[in-house]
């Protein structure tokens, strides 16, 4: 009787699950379908879901209209560029907050985070002038330092709780044995705390992806990611909705590749030192 029950409950979990998936991936899939439909019958009333006549029309224009490879290539170089840099910083912050906290680290941790929740029209003015004077309006150094500096808070809370979990007798050790500072991080701690780094790595080159306000604000053309891309196909004349479904679904399609091939790696470090 038990089994029964179990294997039911079992049952009932999973067909929750796969329900909760299909709601979440509805959107994404619309989108691809859209792409492959005319104008007219994207419009249509009622929707036409799987049965139109599929076309690749709006993916040959979309190629016309855009230099999509250059669009492409400034997304990767934004996304991997503010990652990196967040990296370094991050890791040495979060080194001190996990291994020499103070009294006020948890305040210093809250504040960080306290930044997110500041709406970033309040700071675009300042900062759209500060670029003007700096020269950095409409180039990949600033979307980078810009996004890089956004997301700082989240990585450095990431690594912190991810180094919280690492022993500090191993580091102790390392430094009884002659380990510079330098090394401890390099050769004891960013071994130890792969999982979560690479965890870290993934999730903000995703925020980056995905970041708008910022890269519509701060880029003309010269520097503009898939962001802008994107919004190329919002015009006066309306939404073409199958043209901007490609342009859509051309530049998700990267990331959500990036996402499916390293959904384990990214679930491995989302729950490092949740199981003891």
């Amino acid at each position: 009787m038990a089994r029964a029950v179990t294997t039911r409950r079992k049952a009932i979990n999973t067909a929750l699950a796969w329900a909760i998936g299909l709601l979440i991936f509805f959107p994404i899939l619309w989108t691809i379908l859209t792409s492959f439909k005319t104008e007219g019958q994207a419009i249509a009333d009622p929707p036409i879901f799987l049965f139109f006549d599929w076309t690749l029309e709006n993916y040959a224009i979309v190629q016309e209209r855009s230099d999509y490879m250059r669009y492409l290539v400034n997304s990767i170089i934004i996304a991997l560029g503010s990652t990196a840099l967040g990296i370094v910083i991050a890791v040495p912050a979060a080194w001190s907050m996990a291994f020499v906290p103070s009294k006020r680290t948890k305040d210093i941790l809250m504040w960080m985070l306290s930044t997110k929740m500041l709406p970033a029209v309040g700071v675009l003015y300042p900062i759209y002038l500060l670029f003007i004077k700096m020269g950095l309006l409409d180039s990949r150094m600033g979307l980078v330092v810009v996004l890089m500096l956004i997301n700082l808070p989240i990585i450095v809370w990431m690594l912190y709780t991810y180094f919280k979990e690492i022993p500090g007798e191993i580091l102790e050790a390392a430094r009884m044995d002659g380990a510079t500072l330098k090394e401890e991080i390099i050769y004891i701690l960013t071994p130890m705390a792969v999982p979560g780094i690479a965890s870290t790595l993934l999730l903000n080159v995703i925020l980056a992806w995905n970041e708008a306000f910022w890269t519509l604000n701060l880029t003309a053309a010269k520097a503009a990611p898939l962001t802008a891309f994107i919004a190329s196909y919002s015009s006066p004349e309306g939404l073409f909705y199958a043209k901007l479904s490609a342009a859509s679904t051309m530049a998700i399609a990267p990331i959500l590749i990036l996402g499916w091939f390293s959904q384990k790696q990214l679930v491995r470090g989302l729950t490092f030192g949740a199981v003891k």
